[in-house]
């Protein structure tokens, strides 16, 4: 951009420089005729616009002083006018009003007396002839002040609307902060003291069973284990809602899987976890999300499936993790057949969203030949494992 900016100026100069040259050449004889001098005033003049934009203020000088030379001496023609405009235009434009007008009162007052002295006509033919000129040059700063005004407006105009952006960037990003502290008040009142009371009355139902030497049933015991990690999560959720960090894969990872299938078990649903691949350290997001698909997908086993056993293979492939959940089971939610294709409930719609929003893919429905179990449900995953790193095992 630098270097086409430049070529361009050096054109601009050539070409000014030429049509002074030419104008000069053509008009009408003057007191002097041209020679050396004169074509060096006017080729100096055009070409020391080829540094206007970095110099503004030298290259008017230079115009300036090669324009009262050149009337003074009695060339013929107007033709230094022309540079002079342009470096006027140039100045003013920069915002260097004041040196413009010096230079437009010194070619006056020092143009008129020279040449009046110079060429002996009457004062008001010099008065006329120069007052030509200077009314162009007040025309050509004045056209390059409306040009810098407008310039300005429209910065302003457009700092303005970055800041009427950014204002609106901040009130949204501030009401989803209130609405997320609303909604962490609301899951706080609403089920931490529903869930702890379940938990607390499980927790009493078992010390008094095993303080009787009763047999304490699994499914109390499930009970118990299950509010807690209720508990657990919905703080984590809680702390996420107040805090806006994601949730860590450590919180909610497969690093629980275990803890995971052992609270399934006490619930009655035998689960066997088979994991394959070069263990990873994965993305949180990817991490929570293959475990809350785990989660979701023993949870709908246990309430769906009947009496079956679930099995959780975790397969860490170069690019991909794949997460399956299959139970034998005959049970599917909302049907009682395992040909017939699930009814999506919120569990499975939630699974396929935060699939979708890591951009995975995610097949749930019956297993394909239902082999041995004669049936049952099936749930993959296949999510994507950018930046994933391999643990040494």
């Amino acid at each position: 951009m630098g270097m086409r900016r430049l070529w361009q100026d050096l054109g601009l100069a050539a070409g000014v420089a030429a049509v002074a040259v030419g104008g000069a050449l053509t008009a009408p004889d003057g007191r002097t005729n041209l020679d050396s001098l004169g074509i060096a005033l006017l080729t100096v003049a055009g070409l020391v616009l080829a540094a206007r934009r970095r110099f503004p203020r030298p290259v008017l000088a230079v115009a300036a002083g090669s324009l009262l030379v050149y009337l003074v001496l009695g060339y013929p023609g107007v033709g230094p006018a022309l540079p002079v405009l342009i470096a006027l235009y140039t100045t003013v434009s920069r915002g260097h009003g004041r040196t413009a007008k010096a230079a437009v009162a010194a070619i006056l007052v020092i143009g008129i007396a020279g040449d009046a002295i110079g060429s002996g006509a009457r004062p008001a033919d010099v008065i006329q002839r120069w007052f030509l000129i200077i009314g162009w040059m007040v025309a050509s700063s004045v056209m390059a002040e409306v040009t810098r005004q407008h310039r300005a407006y429209l910065e302003q105009v457009e700092r303005r609307a970055e800041d009427a952006e950014r204002t609106r960037e901040e009130t949204a990003r501030r009401r989803a902060a209130e609405e997320r502290l609303r909604i962490a008040r609301e899951l706080h009142d609403s089920l931490t003291h529903s869930i702890s009371i379940i938990k607390i009355q499980a927790g009493v139902a078992v010390h008094l069973a095993r303080k009787r030497d009763d047999p304490v049933p699994d499914a109390l015991v499930a009970i118990e284990q299950a509010s807690a990690d209720a508990m657990r999560e919905l703080r984590n959720t809680l702390e996420v809602l107040r805090d806006d960090d994601p949730l860590t894969g450590d919180a909610n990872g497969l690093c629980h899987l275990d803890r995971l299938a052992e609270g399934a078990r006490r619930a009655g649903l035998p689960v066997t976890v088979q994991t394959s691949g070069a263990q990873r350290d994965l993305p949180a997001e990817v991490d929570g999300t293959a475990y809350r698909i785990v989660q979701e997908a023993l949870t709908n086993a246990a309430r769906h499936a009947g009496p079956a056993a679930a099995t959780v293979c975790i397969d860490y492939g170069p690019d991909w993790l794949t997460v399956r959940v299959e139970d034998n089971g005959k049970g599917l939610p909302g049907n009682g057949s395992s040909t017939a294709e699930p009814v999506p409930g919120v569990g499975l719609t939630g699974m396929r969203e935060r699939v979708t929003a890591l951009g995975g893919t995610l097949r749930a429905g019956p297993r394909g030949g239902g082999g041995g179990g004669g049936g049952g449900f099936s749930v993959e995953a296949r999510l994507p494992l950018a930046g994933a790193a391999v643990v040494a095992a």
